[in-house]
């Protein structure tokens, strides 16, 4: 009771945040790796299995399977649960208390930390439930009229693709459609084709950052420049990026952007950003509307009546933990396992990559065939006999099966991967 006791009163306190690398969550062990790692260079950590071992143990993932489909969700560390699972007991001790007067004041601290991250100002974030919700809120937040053209890709994510084609059921809008023969290592390749289909009456562009079927990582800054030029908005979906490649949304040129942070920040499940330029704010309707709903403040993006304050907190222990790591460090990593298993793979007769291995064109996610073998017969296998959870991915003309490592990920649990690719070919069916 003492200790809770205490834990209440921190927790009315101003920051409301949990601190970095407490004595409870990261071993004296875990700390002497980190002070062994921070001298050398990320793509020498990149194959550090004793490194990597210790960022293992901070999960708590399950030693029955292997998971290899962190592309659609990933585990959070067992400081962010923990975290979670105090801010819920806080909440039930007096909800709306606890959760209105004391949890709403720090969302503050919680936007500065995801603008350091996202390598903007902190009036440009707001915070939500996942890339749903942020992207939604462009598509139905940007004015456009009947005749107004937009241009997107078959390879987007459903979701959105289902959003823009609302708006062009009920307002008339036209949708104009790419479809990307991926992969592809060129980049003017992609400009070009994102540039020849805008015309005069184009006035938005969306960019999917990185491809979740295929881990293909678009020239999303290209894309923009040539669409600035006409004056054309830009949506940026980085859904798959956001943690995982390091950049900035300034960066890519975007207007507006969106990701779900229970990916590659593994943040509890339901954590989302919203990216707004600053000048672009006041012109965006929200897609839960307040009493201002033309004001320039982002915050009129955060009226979501009553919101999982336990998740929204939580989301600073997953920040501390990937800083912790390092951005460079985490993609390198992954890079790594990317490369780690393919290269072991590419020489199998009837093993395709849906992906390219260029490391500059692709990072964590890598989608494979087997020729002559069915995508859910190989997704199944691999289940079934071998333990290991992917992704079969049949969507447009992209037919194959999606492998996504995250940092606890081993090169054992690659290497088992690798096996069982090898004799499912080799099994002739």
């Amino acid at each position: 009771m003492s200790s809770r006791r205490k834990f209440m009163k921190q927790c009315g306190a101003a920051a409301l945040s949990l601190p970095l690398l407490n004595e409870k969550v990261f071993s004296a062990g875990f700390k002497k790796e980190l002070k062994r790692v921070d001298a050398l260079d990320p793509l020498q950590v990149a194959s550090d299995e004793d490194f990597w071992g210790w960022v293992r143990e901070c999960f708590t993932v399950s030693q029955g399977i292997i998971n290899l489909n962190n592309g659609g969700v990933s585990p959070q560390p067992k400081q962010v649960q923990d975290a979670m699972i105090r801010y819920y007991q806080m909440c039930n001790e007096g909800p709306s208390y606890y959760m209105w007067r004391i949890l709403d004041k720090g969302r503050e601290t919680l936007r500065n930390k995801l603008a350091g991250l996202a390598g903007c100002s902190p009036e440009e974030i707001a915070i939500n439930r996942n890339s749903t919700e942020a992207l939604d809120t462009v598509i139905f937040g940007i004015d456009l009229k009947a005749g107004d053209e937009v241009v997107l890709t078959k390879q987007d994510y459903p979701n959105m693709i289902q959003a823009w084609k609302q708006r062009e059921m009920r307002e008339g809008i036209k949708l104009v459609w790419l479809n990307l023969e991926l992969p592809i290592d060129e980049d003017e390749k992609i400009v070009n084709a994102f540039k020849n289909a805008f015309t005069s009456k184009t006035k938005v562009v969306q960019i999917t950052h990185v491809i979740n079927w295929t881990g293909q990582i678009l020239p999303a800054r290209k894309i923009a420049d040539e669409a600035h030029k006409r004056n054309i908005e830009v949506v940026l979906d980085a859904a798959h990026s956001f943690a995982h490649l390091n950049f900035n949304f300034p960066d890519t040129g975007c207007d507006y952007g969106g990701t779900s942070l229970h990916k590659w920040l593994c943040a509890p499940f339901g954590a989302g950003l919203l990216y707004v330029r600053k000048e672009k704010i006041k012109n965006l309707w929200p897609l839960f509307p307040n009493d201002n709903p033309k004001m320039d403040n982002i915050r009129k993006f955060e009226t979501l009546g009553t919101r999982s304050f336990p998740i929204e907190h939580a989301i600073s222990q997953a920040a501390d933990f990937h800083n912790t790591i390092g951005a460079e460090r985490k993609l390198a990593r992954l890079k790594f396992l990317k490369q780690y298993w393919t290269d072991k793979v590419k020489n199998i007769p009837r093993v395709k990559f849906n992906t390219t291995l260029n490391p500059d064109k692709s990072c964590a996610l890598c989608n494979f065939r087997i020729d002559g073998i069915n995508t859910s017969d190989i997704e199944s296998r691999l289940l079934e006999k071998y333990r290991i959870h992917t992704a079969p991915i049949t969507w447009e003309n992209i037919d194959g099966v999606r492998i996504t490592p995250h940092v606890y990920t081993s090169t054992s649990d690659l290497d088992l991967l690798v096996k069982a690719i090898a004799e499912i070919a080799e099994s002739g069916n």
